[in-house]
């Protein structure tokens, strides 16, 4: 437990900042049994911390709340003045680590390249190093009248992937 420590700032220009390895390990510390995971931590110049987490189950605002509790046991606002939020990784957000590639198996996403191209279809797999779409397109055959579904697969490398993005489908 961190409590009782005395180094949660840095100083920079004529101000002290947040210490991010700090507010880091202290999630790390709470999510670690909770099976959340850290998605993003910000801490801006004027000590505003914005933390996303998720978690495979999703995440409840009593996750939320309780983390924040837990950040503030473990800060002392006499020491400094800061601004917290914790919040969910946006449903509509791109994904930011590889967890959220894997909680997302199965379901419909957006992916847009480096090089500017964009594809869409089903996360089919994820590895270390990138990961399997299925797309559909329409396509009429040659004499056909009708056109018909063609399924392809398409392995697109992390490095190779600008942004991610779930799609959000409502029937």
């Amino acid at each position: 437990m961190w409590r009782g420590l005395n180094v949660p700032f840095v100083i920079g220009r004529n101000k002290t900042i947040m210490d991010k390895d700090f507010i880091n390990q202290l999630v790390k510390e709470y999510v670690h049994e909770k099976e959340l995971y850290l998605v993003d931590l910000n801490i801006a110049p004027d000590n505003r911390i914005k933390i996303e987490i998720d978690s495979f189950e999703g995440v409840s605002i009593d996750d939320c709340a309780d983390l924040t509790r837990f950040i503030h046991s473990n800060l002392d606002r006499d020491e400094e003045d800061y601004e917290l939020e914790v919040s969910s990784a946006g449903i509509g957000s791109p994904f930011k680590i590889h967890q959220q590639y894997l909680k997302n198996v199965g379901k419909e996403v957006d992916v847009v390249t480096v090089h500017g191209g964009k594809f869409s279809g089903v996360l089919k797999s994820v590895t270390d190093e990138g990961i399997q779409l299925t797309t559909t397109q329409m396509v009429k055959p040659e004499g056909a009248k009708r056109k018909t579904t063609v399924y392809e697969d398409v392995y697109l490398t992390f490095k190779d992937i600008k942004t991610t993005k779930l799609i959000i489908r409502f029937k």
